[in-house]
């Protein structure tokens, strides 16, 4: 028993897990009366640049906010984030349950029916992050969790994410994010990551589950992450006879080593996936990954059928009750992508009077108070909420309203939401250029905020395209343009384009310490960058 506690509320008992990243805890919720699992993290122990732990705080909150908005039966919910000393903490929800890899260990063989089940849960989750958009970064099979029931967890949802100071760049230890047997080529390569990343690690864990072993081994992290690079993954039906054709194509198509060349999306890989579910039937027994599909909605096996020893307890989310009768299959299909929809604030900023109308002057007035306080959530909506009215009142293209649409956009990224904010940079960058022209710096930095939102949500080739167009424009601006440089040299190394990326950044850092000098961080960064490149060797 420990006794600390955190938050002022969580009194911790026992670790449940531990990793490089932190520990998982069992707590009490004083508040609550609830038993809690809680996970801390080291900001300065996990870079080893304790000067670095006040960014880490301010995107950890970030992070977790982001996370929190995901709302799927296949991620864990989270109750409560925060910091207390040198500590940071993410409060979950407390469940009892068994992580995938100690699952497949118990059942080897694994049943191709039950890996097929895993994946098509797995699809659904990862459709629902990606949505956000927000990237996994670290999809194994330590990180996903199977119920008593058969459902699956997903953990470790934007803490990844975290540990870096930019979702594009490499860490402080230019090393990249994530597990080296379950590394896309683009983020063993220090590139910019996006939703065929986490494509390409389900691959790996479909191809473990088949097969037994991960597709890529080695005696050092430098090693494997090499083979991601060259070596081509063999076919699961050489391992593995009785695994189906279509479910050995799909995976060699999740492991390709040029993001293109992956599914489009979680929602294409479920549709592979369908044909291969299992019909109606009778589960094995506890924990099998069928029964969702095999008796959906079904209620909870009896604690009789659940395992008498739990691997370990673990944080997951309940599984909700659907409000509507649904189709019995696909009972676990990916979610469609919403469009954005429109934002009502429930409070009403208006003038008394018969006809009251919304009070664009006190909707203003609320928004810096909700920005000074950090809520950046109730700022949108109350921005989303007052657009129209102000629109109605002052008209579309006045200054009261190109400034509120300014400080929506802005406040849609700083809020993570680059799906909604994209369409308003866009159309803000098209109004300006029409009265000031292309080079007008206002221009350009809407352009360059869209260019940001098509690299957050894995657009590498519209994201390129748009900072190639805006670079010339900043041929006076040192900084500017050499940012915009290092953002493009990590994109073709997420395209797969490596020779082209590593002479982007090649030239950067010799213009970079031209004009700073050597010792300046951005060519001590792009120097690990390279060396890390140097490091995984050329194609063989």
């Amino acid at each position: 028993m420990n006794g600390r506690v955190v938050g002022g509320r969580y009194e911790l008992a026992t670790v449940v897990g531990q990793g490089g990243m932190g520990q998982v805890w069992t707590a009490y919720d004083g508040r609550l009366d609830r038993r809690v699992a809680v996970k801390l993290l080291r900001p300065a122990g996990m870079n080893g640049q304790a000067s670095s732990a006040d960014e880490l705080r301010r995107r950890f909150v970030r992070e977790c906010r982001v996370t929190a908005r995901v709302t799927h039966p296949g991620l864990v919910t989270v109750h409560d984030a925060g910091s207390e000393g040198e500590d940071l903490y993410l409060v979950m929800q407390y469940v009892e349950g068994a992580d995938l890899a100690d699952h497949l260990a118990e059942h080897d063989p694994y049943p191709w029916e039950w890996a097929v089940s895993v994946a098509a849960q797995l699809c659904a989750v990862l459709a629902a992050v990606h949505a956000v958009p927000i990237v996994h970064r670290d999809l194994k099979p330590r990180n996903v969790m199977i119920r008593p029931d058969g459902t699956l967890t997903v953990l470790d949802l934007g803490v990844a994410s975290v540990l870096d100071t930019d979702t594009t760049r490499l860490t402080h230890t230019g090393s990249p994010i994530g597990s080296p047997a379950y590394m896309a080529p683009e983020q063993a390569m220090g590139g910019a990551v996006g939703p065929a990343t986490d494509l390409y690690a389900l691959g790996v864990l479909l191809h473990e589950l088949l097969s037994g072993n991960v597709p890529f081994s080695g005696s050092t992290a430098l090693g494997v992450l090499h083979r991601h690079l060259y070596d081509p993954p063999t076919p699961l039906r050489q391992l593995r006879p009785e695994v189906p054709e279509p479910l050995e194509a799909l995976v060699l198509r999740l492991l390709a080593k040029d993001p293109r060349d992956r599914p489009d999306g979680a929602h294409e890989v479920y549709e592979h996936l369908l044909p291969l579910l299992p019909a109606r039937g009778a589960p094995a027994g506890p924990m099998d990954p069928t029964r969702p599909f095999l008796r959906p909605h079904a209620p909870w096996p009896d604690r009789a059928q659940a395992p008498a020893d739990p691997v370990r307890p673990v944080p997951v989310p309940p599984v909700p009750t659907p409000p509507v009768p649904v189709p019995p299959l696909p009972t676990h299909a990916p979610t469609p992508v919403p469009g954005p929809a429109p934002q009502t604030d429930p409070r009403v900023y208006a003038q008394p009077g018969p006809f009251a109308r919304p009070d664009v002057a006190a909707a203003v007035d609320e928004v810096k108070r909700l920005l000074a306080e950090g809520s950046l959530t109730q700022a949108v909506d109350v921005l989303g909420g007052i657009l129209p009215a102000a629109e109605a009142e002052h008209g579309e293209r006045s200054p009261v309203v190109r400034i509120l649409r300014k400080q929506y956009a802005s406040t849609l990224m700083d809020d993570g939401q680059y799906r909604r904010a994209l369409p308003e940079l866009r159309r803000l960058a098209a109004d300006r250029q029409a009265e000031a022209g292309p080079a007008d710096p206002q221009t350009l930095q809407f352009r360059y905020d869209a260019a940001l939102c098509l690299e957050q949500l894995g657009e590498t080739a519209a994201a390129l395209a748009e900072f190639r167009s805006v670079l010339p424009y900043y041929e006076r601006e040192a900084a500017r343009a050499f940012d915009i440089r290092q953002r493009i040299g990590l994109l073709l190394l997420a395209a797969g384009e490596h020779t082209a990326g590593r002479d982007q950044l090649q030239r950067l850092l010799f213009d970079a310490e031209r004009a700073y000098g050597p010792y300046h961080p951005l060519p001590a960064e792009l120097r690990r960058a390279l060396d890390h490149q140097r490091m995984m060797g050329p194609r063989p």
